[in-house]
């Protein structure tokens, strides 16, 4: 992973102390509330419903064990003990005091972390792949490209007081896209041309929220050199001409819509030509960002036979099957740490459990470990040999449910229990869809299934592409949930549809049941639910749901 050079530590450092500044100015009544919310902002600083936010920033999702653990003594010490995982990769603190945060930045910095543009009109945390680098079939490894775009958007002078927020995500896969590229204000996928040379398709003007739109292609292929002019490009476009007028009008799948994709690419062509020579990259500096990502020393190691094992342990066969990932070198295993558990909010960890899995990253991998968009932590090396002991501390910890993609591996925003800005709660519905699905013969009849759920129309959740999503709705001060079909965030990229009228809270556990049996009375063999679907539409389901 990318280590901080003497230059990286400094900013990181000087923009502490500037922070510190700042807050002990509004602290004393010498900055107002307006005057400190963009500052505190920049700085991943939100305030909530009861108490501050931070947002930590995971670059592209990858820490190590070193940084989790720094993690977990802040939350212990200055938080209440537990820490989450947000849907772009990133970790949150629900309850830092703000005279604290300094304090807290300061700590964050003495391992190469910091909240730097975790938040505010700027360009935010850029996401990719979890499993990058290490899973079979990527045209390149997409870290060095993430590396690249951290650098470049860091501080950028031109970019930091945006229209609105801005995100990026990187895709390396043609099979599988687990970063959700097509939903993002850019979209870069490492492609090959024709003749063998690795570049970038871009698409522009995703975005969830009030307005769900599925990116447009505006360049086809961009040579590797000329990223960082063309995002550039863009990002000019979209500074010049996206609206200020009206916060909800201000994101650039707007200005995409507005335009047309062929206007605004004609436009970002036209900057590019101005920026393409003076921003082009260098092969030395390509090349030195590749070497950031060599591949560990992997040891020559067989690939286990686990007949026997998983005859003795069905558990353990089941948690192969669907917790652990097929890895490029043989003799290892990608392994999926579930964060989902009943009486657990979605992407919640105590400081006992990051300190545990720090541990677990220590021992059984190369100390490294990854966040994921679905709220869950990775172990990308694992060697196969390790795989059941390591299951046993899993399973000792209440860590190895077996249902990563299945329907009870919710994507769950923290909602009215916290967020300001929720129209009603999330994590109670998650909670009760949870235990409703327990049984994981149940989980596992249903097939891979995405179910999402957002307390507000921000789809921090993205609801909008879950094969189910649920929506919080206020109806004249009460909390009610609207339910969306058929949305998928993969490269066959979908928004759903809307079913119908909102439901009460304590109804959503038995319509999404009548949901699934619809789609367990209508599926053909083999089918998974989204699949179905498409098939079918939304009419059955309708029917059912409203009876």
């Amino acid at each position: 992973m990318y280590l901080y050079t003497d230059f990286d530590q400094q900013l990181v450092n000087e923009r502490v102390a500037q922070f510190r500044d700042q807050t002990e100015r509004y602290l004393a009544g010498k900055l107002t509330e307006d005057e400190y919310r963009p500052l505190r902002l920049q700085n991943g600083l939100y305030v909530q419903r009861y108490a501050p936010m931070l947002r930590i920033a995971v670059p592209y999702g990858l820490m190590n064990s070193k940084q989790l653990r720094k993690i977990a003594e802040i939350a212990k010490e200055y938080d209440r003990g537990y820490a989450h995982v947000s849907t772009r990769q990133n970790i949150q603190l629900n309850w830092p005091a703000l005279v604290d945060v300094p304090d807290i930045l300061t700590e964050l910095a003495t391992v190469q972390m910091h909240a730097i543009q975790t938040s505010g009109n700027c360009i935010r945390n850029t996401t990719t792949d979890q499993y990058a680098g290490v899973v079979a079939g990527e045209i390149a490894d997409p870290r060095p490209t993430c590396e690249l775009i951290r650098q470049w958007s860091t501080f950028h002078p031109e970019f930091a007081f945006l229209p609105r927020k801005f995100k990026i995500a990187v895709s390396a896969l043609e099979e599988k896209d687990r970063a959700a590229t097509s939903f993002h204000d850019i979209g870069v996928y490492i492609v090959k041309n024709e003749a063998g040379e690795i570049g970038y398709k871009i698409k522009v003007g995703g975005g969830l929220g009030r307005t769900p739109v599925i990116g447009s292609v505006i360049r086809e292929f961009l040579p590797r050199e000329d990223l960082i002019a063309y995002l550039d490009a863009v990002l000019r476009v979209y500074n010049l001409h996206g609206r200020r007028d009206n916060k909800y009008k201000a994101r650039i799948k707007i200005l995409v819509k507005a335009m047309t994709p062929e206007v605004f690419a004609e436009k970002v062509e036209a900057e590019f030509a101005h920026t393409r020579e003076p921003l082009k990259i260098q092969p030395e500096f390509l090349a030195k960002m590749d070497a950031v990502f060599t591949p560990f020393d992997y040891q020559d190691l067989p690939d286990e036979d686990f007949t026997e094992i998983f005859a003795q342990y069905p558990k353990f066969k089941q948690w192969f099957n669907v917790n652990t990932n097929a890895h490029k070198v043989q003799g290892y295993r990608i392994v999926t740490i579930n964060l989902k558990r009943a009486g657990v909010a979605p992407g919640d960890m105590t400081t006992e459990e990051m300190h545990f899995i720090a541990d677990l990253a220590d021992q059984y991998t190369f100390g490294e470990l990854r966040t994921t968009h679905e709220q869950n932590i990775s172990l990308a090396d694992v060697p196969q040999k390790d795989l059941f002991v390591l299951w046993q501390a899993l399973e000792n910890a209440d860590m190895a449910r077996a249902h990563i993609g299945y329907i009870t591996d919710i994507i769950c925003c923290p909602g009215g229990d916290f967020c300001s800005l929720a129209n009603a709660k999330s994590i109670p519905i998650s909670e009760a869809i949870t235990r409703r699905f327990e049984d994981l013969d149940t989980v596992y009849n249903l097939g891979h299934l995405d179910l999402n759920i957002s307390g507000c129309m921000n789809a921090c959740g993205h609801h909008h592409v879950g094969n189910i999503g649920i929506l919080g709705v206020d109806k004249k001060g009460a909390e009610f949930y609207q339910i969306t079909l058929g949305g998928n965030s993969d490269h066959d990229a979908s928004i759903g549809d809307i079913l119908g009228p909102s439901f009460a809270a304590d109804v959503v556990p038995d319509i999404v049941e009548e949901i699934l049996n619809t789609y367990l009375d209508l599926r053909q063999e083999g089918e998974e639910f989204i699949e179905t679907y498409r098939r079918v539409g939304i009419q059955p389901f309708k029917e059912r749901a409203y009876a």
